[in-house]
C-alpha cells in the first residue's frame, strides 16, 4: 500500500524476520521447516542435573523458544517472554514491585489493565495514581520517590491519545529506578518499537494484532535489560503464567503475516475514518492517520503507521448508538481487537463498564462512543456495512436537529433541501423540528 505522507519508514527486513528469525529447520533432528508443537512436559536429562535446555514444560518448552526469539526480533530487543494472556504478563511485571511501591498507570487504557490495579494490585499494597501521561507535566508532577512503576498505551483505548514514549522516558528516566511500560498491543511491532525510544518493557496482548487471528489468548513482553530478563524469566516460571505451546504454535505462525495484514488495517482503517469524517451522523472520529487527530505529527513521528482501531462519536443518544450496532451486518459486536475479521464494540457498556461512571465521564468513554477494530475484509463491502447502518440508526428527522442552520425552520428548510419527498408529513409541520428530534430511528 502507499502510505500517507509523514510516517516513518517501516523498519527494515520485518517481513524476512518474522518468517525466519528463531525458525531454523537445523536446531530440529527432523529438519521441520515449520516448528513443530512441543507438547512434552518433561524432558529426558542425560545426568541428574544436567539436561539439553529443557527440562520441565513450565520452566521451558521448544515451541515457546521459537516464538519468543522470532518476537525479540520484531521488537529490536534482546529477550522476549511468552505469557498465558496479556493480564498474566502485567501482573508478573508488576509482581517486580513490593507493597508500598507507587505506580502511575495511564488514565485511559484497557478495562482489564484499569480493573487489575485499582482492585487488585491496590490491596496487595501498590499506590496507584491514574494520570493523562499524554501531558508530560502531569507526568512529572505525578512521581514521587516511591515511584517504581509508569504504565502507558499509545495510542490509548478506546479515545486513541498518543503518549510522546521518548518524552516520557526522559522524564522517567532521570528522576532513578523507575520502570517504563509501553503496552504496545495496538500498534504492533509491525508500526511501533517503544524500547527503540526509550521504554524498559514493550508489552502486548498478543490476542490482538500480534496473532491476529481471533484464536489465541496470549501476553508478550520484550526487554534489552539483562537484569529485568532474569527477574521476568523468573517470575514467568515461578508465576506459571505459561501459555500452551499449542498458542505458541498458533501466534508464531500469525506472526509470519504480521506485515501483509496491518498494511491492510491501515488501508482499510484510513478509508473508514475518512468515511466516518465526512458523514453528517457522526459526531466525531479519533484516528491517528487523520490530520484531524490532535496528535497527529507525534504520531507521525514516533511509528510507522496506524492500525485498523477507530472510534467515533455517533450523534444522538445510546438509543442510537444501539440501534447502529444492531443493523450491522459484517462488523460484528464482539470484544477483543486486531483480528482478521472486523468488530465492533461499546466500551462504556463493554470492555470499559469496570471503569468508574466518573472516569468515564473525564475520559469522553460515552454512551455514543463506538469503537471500531476494522478488519481485512473488502472496503467497499466495509463502507457499505457502515452506511446503512448509520442511515438505519440516525434519521433524517434527527439528523436535521444537528446539520440545519435554522432548526425552528422547519418547512422552508425541508422543502429546500427536498425533505418533503422524504418525510410527507414535513408540510404540516409547525412547531420547531427539534421537538420531533430522535422520535424517529
Amino acid at each position: 500500500m502507499q502510505k500517507p505522507g509523514g510516517f516513518l519508514p517501516s523498519f527494515p527486513r520485518f517481513a524476512t524476520q518474522a518468517i525466519h528469525a528463531g525458525q531454523d529447520p537445523e536446531q530440529w533432528s527432523s529438519r521441520a521447516v515449520v516448528p513443530p508443537i512441543s507438547m512434552a512436559t518433561t524432558f529426558k536429562q542425560e545426568a541428574p542435573g544436567r539436561h539439553a535446555g529443557f527440562e520441565y514444560g513450565r520452566s521451558g518448552n521448544p515451541t515457546r523458544n521459537c516464538l519468543e526469539r522470532a518476537v525479540a526480533a520484531l521488537d529490536g530487543a534482546k529477550h522476549c517472554l511468552a505469557f498465558a494472556s496479556g493480564l498474566a504478563a502485567t501482573v508478573s511485571i508488576t509482581h517486580l514491585l513490593k507493597a508500598g511501591d507507587h505506580v502511575i498507570c495511564m488514565d485511559d487504557v484497557y478495562g482489564g489493565t484499569n480493573r487489575y490495579f485499582r482492585q487488585v494490585a491496590a490491596e496487595f499494597g501498590l499506590k496507584i495514581s491514574f494520570v493523562d501521561c499524554s501531558q508530560t507535566q502531569l507526568l512529572e508532577a505525578a512521581i514521587t520517590p516511591e515511584t517504581k512503576l509508569v504504565w502507558t498505551e499509545t495510542p490509548t483505548n478506546p479515545v486513541m491519545k498518543i503518549i510522546d514514549i521518548e518524552a516520557c522516558a526522559h522524564i522517567i528516566h532521570k528522576r532513578g529506578d523507575i520502570i517504563f511500560v509501553v503496552d504496545n498491543t495496538f500498534m504492533s511491532a509491525y508500526f511501533q518499537r517503544p524500547l527503540a525510544l526509550g521504554a524498559d518493557i514493550c508489552m502486548y496482548s498478543a490476542t490482538k494484532y500480534m496473532n491476529g487471528h481471533s484464536d489465541v489468548v496470549m501476553g508478550l513482553v520484550s526487554v534489552n535489560s539483562e537484569d529485568l530478563h532474569n527477574r521476568l524469566r523468573f517470575l514467568q516460571n515461578s508465576l506459571g503464567t505459561v501459555p500452551s505451546p499449542i498458542d505458541c504454535y498458533l501466534c508464531n505462525r500469525g506472526l509470519k503475516t504480521l506485515q501483509i495484514r496491518m498494511e491492510r488495517h491501515f488501508e482499510n482503517g484510513m478509508a473508514v475514518a475518512r468515511f466516518l469524517e465526512s458523514n453528517p451522523r457522526v459526531e466525531k472520529v479519533i484516528y491517528p492517520g487523520l490530520p484531524s487527530h490532535p496528535q497527529h505529527e507525534l504520531a507521525k513521528r514516533q511509528s510507522t503507521g496506524c492500525p485498523g482501531m477507530v472510534t467515533f462519536f455517533i450523534k444522538g443518544t445510546l438509543q442510537h448508538a444501539e440501534t447502529f450496532l444492531k443493523h450491522l451486518k459484517l462488523f460484528t459486536l464482539a470484544e477483543s481487537l486486531g483480528g482478521y475479521e472486523s468488530l465492533v464494540e461499546l466500551p462504556a457498556i463493554m470492555t470499559h463498564a469496570s471503569v468508574p461512571k466518573s472516569d468515564r465521564d473525564i475520559l469522553g468513554i460515552s454512551d455514543k462512543l463506538v469503537r471500531l477494530s476494522v478488519g481485512l475484509e473488502d472496503i467497499k463491502d466495509l463502507l457499505e456495512d457502515l452506511d446503512q447502518a448509520l442511515k438505519a440508526a440516525v434519521s433524517f428527522i434527527t439528523l436535521c436537529v444537528y446539520v440545519c442552520a435554522s432548526p425552528l425552520k422547519c418547512k422552508s428548510q425541508l422543502a429546500s433541501q427536498s425533505c418533503a419527498e422524504k418525510l410527507p408529513a414535513a408540510s404540516l409541520l409547525s412547531g420547531p423540528l427539534r421537538s420531533l428530534g430522535g422520535t424517529l430511528k
